[in-house]
């Protein structure tokens, strides 16, 4: 049986000639006979060890900042670029004097200007759970050193449960996983912050929802958007998609969900009183109001700018709503006309990459909100490959600034103007991928996942539907829709005459 099933999953080393390639390295393409899957090695296990792999290289690259770096030194950490903010947020947040986030005020002497924690209330609780584990006692160092070992091994958790999540998303393309668990990005940026939990929280409502459970994918986007804002941006996608397939239960059902577990974690925070009698709203809202009032900061297009004119862009929040409102207007507008209802993690990465791209900050552990979409999005290892060359050069380029920076008359480093090439770098490479994906779903015959005749393999009780709404004329024929019925998938092959062509 195992057997049987293994021959109907897509294999990368037939269909792509960059996983070909590669492949030499293990002994080359899989042969047509192959039994992936009929073994305790699965694709979904091999996946998930490769990933576990990876992350382990990522700590290893942290080694210079264990050891030495995030301690001594005003710029080792940013030369051997291995900087993290988990070390330091131990102390700088009252983790190791046992405050409790949001009802206590930090000390200001290590707050940097923060009364409370700036994380949301799931990350915040994360965070604590850590400091629980994290053992007393030592030198403020040791104990740094063991906070950072104690998140890596819970965000080493996260990493294994993205992977399998991914993997089992679509089906017939596990192996398409293999793009998140390889990513350069992902092992570098891995341990910079928290942001890997919210991710996991994302890769489960999105299995949840291609197996078309709506309700459960609804509590865990809920969940995400608790320890991190941009997870509820994919209540968007579903929307879109539900409109024109008409699928309104299945999107209300998940709206209701999301809505619900974020009540869940977020009221009991915003309805208590701290010891002292004090209401600790305000505790709880400093995550939305640090992030109002937040400069314009590293990484993103508005810093570039602002380098560029000399002008420091104070109202940089108006004219990044702005930009997001149109971009999401101009996705809506994709997603209702496009020739055939897009896929849901098409939509799902452009609308978050349009977030990265036009927010008024990108820390470079950004990149890992958009490695499992894109791995969904467009699994097409060349464009894959050349948008991960841009965001490592983007990571290389943030330290070495930093470092130049931070050297004083010496300059060692990275100069603006070196700088400002590395975000030109960062926005390209995503727009870059963005442009296929939008590419794909303008020419659904060059979609990669699509190219079998699969509909949606992601979109769980949209997987095949008939549209209900589409904006303006419908462009595909009727016997397109016919083949569809007939076949149940859309015929492409003979209908775009795309049979046996590599898109």
């Amino acid at each position: 049986m195992s057997s049987e099933r293994d021959e109907r999953l897509v294999r990368p080393t037939v269909e792509d000639e960059v996983a070909a390639a590669g492949s030499e390295l293990i002994g080359g393409p899989i042969g047509r006979r192959a039994l992936i899957g009929a073994s305790w090695w699965t694709p979904v296990r091999i996946v998930a060890l490769v990933a576990i792999g990876m992350f382990a290289l990522g700590m290893v690259q942290k080694l210079p900042c264990y050891n030495y770096g995030w301690f001594f030194g005003a710029t080792t950490q940013y030369t051997h670029a291995c900087y993290s903010d988990i070390p330091h947020l131990y102390t700088g947040r009252g983790f190791d004097i046992g405050l409790i986030p949001y009802f206590d005020r930090i000390p200001q002497s290590s707050s940097g200007g923060l009364e409370y924690l700036e994380y949301p209330v799931l990350t915040g609780l994360f965070m604590e759970i850590a400091a629980l584990f994290t053992p007393g006692g030592g030198s403020i160092q040791h104990r740094e050193q063991l906070y950072w070992f104690v998140n890596s091994g819970m965000l080493l958790a996260c990493t294994a449960a993205i992977a399998v999540c991914v993997a089992r998303t679509h089906r017939r393309r596990p192996w398409d996983a293999l793009l998140f668990a390889l990513a350069p990005a992902f092992a570098l940026t891995a341990t910079i912050n928290w942001d890997l939990f919210a991710v996991a929280l994302t890769a489960g409502a999105m299995l949840m929802w291609s197996r078309g459970r709506a309700a459960p994918a609804g509590v865990l986007i809920g969940l995400a958007a608790a320890a991190k804002l941009y997870p509820a941006l994919l209540l968007g996608p579903l929307l879109l998609l539900c409109w024109r397939a008409g699928r309104w239960r299945a999107f209300l059902s998940a709206l209701a969900g999301a809505v619900g577990a974020w009540l869940v974690v977020d009221l009991p925070v915003m309805l208590t009183f701290g010891a002292d009698g004090v209401h600790i709203r305000e505790g709880w809202a400093k995550f939305y109001t640090f992030s109002q009032e937040r400069p314009v900061d590293f990484g993103s297009l508005w810093l570039f700018i602002s380098q560029r004119t000399g002008d420091p862009l104070d109202d940089a929040n108006t004219y990044a709503t702005l930009l997001m409102v149109l971009g999401c207007l101009a996705i809506g507008f994709l997603a209702l006309r496009a020739p055939r209802r897009p896929r849901f993690a098409q939509l799902a990465f452009l609308v978050v990459a349009l977030f990265i791209l036009v927010n008024k900050v990108y820390s470079p552990q950004y990149v890992l909100w958009l490695v499992p979409l894109a791995a969904l999005a467009r699994p097409k290892w060349r464009d894959f490959l050349v948008w991960q060359a841009c965001e490592v050069l983007y990571y290389l380029g943030i330290w070495f600034y930093l470092a130049y920076n931070g050297s004083g008359d010496k300059h060692q480093g990275l100069p603006p103007e070196g700088y400002q090439l590395a975000i030109v770098v960062h926005l390209l490479g995503t727009l870059y991928l963005c442009a296929l994906v939008v590419r794909d779903i303008l020419k659904p015959e060059r979609d990669v996942v699509r190219r079998d005749g699969s509909d949606d393999p992601s979109g769980g009780v949209l997987d095949g539907a008939p549209d209900i709404f589409v904006l303006g004329p419908a462009r595909r024929s009727r016997r397109a829709e016919d083949a569809r019925d007939a076949d149940g998938a859309l015929g492409a092959r003979v209908l775009w005459g795309t049979e046996g062509r590599n898109p």
